[in-house]
């Protein structure tokens, strides 16, 4: 038996053999990519499957991946980086900096072009965008009442960030903030406010205060053209089985971007985004750059729903179950939060934090145990199942767990 930081690596190989056998052989995952880090130390690394399937090509250890939703944390951490500086504050209106906001109403009924409203019962305010109660849409959602007009008038798609903002201007608001839990285009908005309140570009604030700072060298909004043979095909799963859904040649991601998206437009390696991993691990600071305070960081990681409810009692997107368990999930400051790992039916720890993306790459920190998980793969529409069983195999290999004590053994 050999442990490395209190990690059994035996039993943790368990996961690189059934992530192999049980969806990279069959097709269902063209890759997969593991990191573990604890206790200070790069505990496990491994890497299966192709980046490119048709061409046979492997995937390697500093493989370019879509993190799509993944940008999300990053985006909350360089808003909370200007409240730290006084630009901003989390009671804030959102109308203070986009005052176009100011009148904005709730959806009644009608269709686009000719909706029925009626006014909000307060403000959307700062962390409600933060924490997805500010009564938003998204045009990936299914099954909200204005989710066809985000996708029809091309809001995070065919827009830049300003025609973003006018856009969502001319359209009532799904309900009034805080009502509701609603995973929306909240994010791209940060993103937008953050070039704003700071006055220089959103992707140039990212880049000089966060990328740069934290040797996220592989990470930007785009892939430049030295580094493309290291980016690979993003998958689908479909019912006719798996297709290409955004191939390498003629990818947008290959210039810079005309909507600069803080909700998912980052590409990136697993090395650059465990930096990232590894400064929220630390309170904020890694290798002597401090982005943001612990305290900060304990905002941030605590509950911020309405009256301490998780997702599931106050959901109303289809996208909470495929992205958080929903039940017994908490929502801080840009991250989901183990509020009762009892009701999540699977391993972690009260104020373990964590995301995903669309494409199947997913994160979790757990402070307490002192871990740090990065998962990529390329897909859309990876299996809920995937995630759920790395961090039950990753909490499994753990030989020292501080939440055992020597009284209960």
């Amino acid at each position: 038996m050999t442990i490395k930081a209190g990690i059994n690596l035996e039993r943790l190989q368990r996961w690189d053999r059934h992530v192999k056998e049980t969806y990279v052989d069959p097709g269902i995952l063209p890759n997969a990519q593991t990191v573990v880090y604890r206790q200070g130390e790069l505990v496990h690394q491994s890497v299966i499957g192709w980046a490119d399937v048709e061409r046979q090509i492997p995937v390697r250890e500093d493989s370019i991946f879509r993190i799509y939703s993944m940008t999300k944390p990053i985006t909350s951490v360089a808003f909370m980086m200007l409240v730290e500086e006084g630009r901003v504050s989390l009671s804030d209106p959102v109308s203070r900096f986009i005052p176009e906001w100011a009148g904005l109403e709730v959806f009644e009924g009608g269709e686009l072009g000719s909706y029925r409203t009626a006014p909000v019962n307060r403000p959307m305010q700062m962390v409600d965008l933060l924490r997805h109660t500010a009564g938003l849409s998204y045009l990936i959602q299914q099954g909200g009442k204005l989710d066809d007009a985000y996708r029809k008038l091309g809001l995070g798609l065919k827009t830049d960030l300003d025609e973003f903002i006018a856009g969502i201007a001319g359209l009532p608001l799904e309900f009034s903030p805080g009502e509701a839990w609603h995973y929306s285009a909240a994010t791209d908005v940060l993103g937008y406010l953050v070039g704003r309140i700071s006055g220089v570009p959103f992707e140039q604030f990212v880049k000089s205060r966060i990328l740069e700072p934290l040797g996220m060298v592989d990470t930007d909004f785009f892939v430049p053209a030295e580094k493309v043979e290291r980016f690979m095909p993003c998958y689908a799963l479909t019912e006719q089985g798996r297709v290409i859904f955004n191939a390498v040649e003629g990818s947008h991601y290959l210039g810079a971007p005309r909507f600069v998206s803080g909700g998912g437009g980052l590409v990136g390696t697993a090395a650059d985004y465990l930096r990232f991993c590894r400064l929220l691990l630390r309170g904020g600071e890694l290798d002597g750059v401090r982005l943001i305070s612990p305290k900060t960081l304990e905002l941030m990681t605590m509950n911020h729903l309405p009256g301490g409810a998780d997702i599931a009692s106050l959901s109303r997107s289809a996208i909470a179950r495929s992205e958080s368990g929903s039940a017994g999930v908490g929502f801080g400051l840009g991250f989901a939060v183990t509020l009762d790992p009892t009701l999540t039916l699977v391993p972690g720890n009260v104020g373990d934090f964590y995301w995903g993306g669309a494409a199947g790459t997913y994160f979790w920190i757990d402070p307490l145990e002192d871990l740090a998980v990065v998962f990529m793969t390329q897909t859309l529409y990876c299996p809920d199942r995937v995630r759920q069983t790395l961090r039950t195999m990753v909490y499994a290999a753990l030989e020292d767990s501080p939440t055992w004590p020597e009284s209960r053994a």
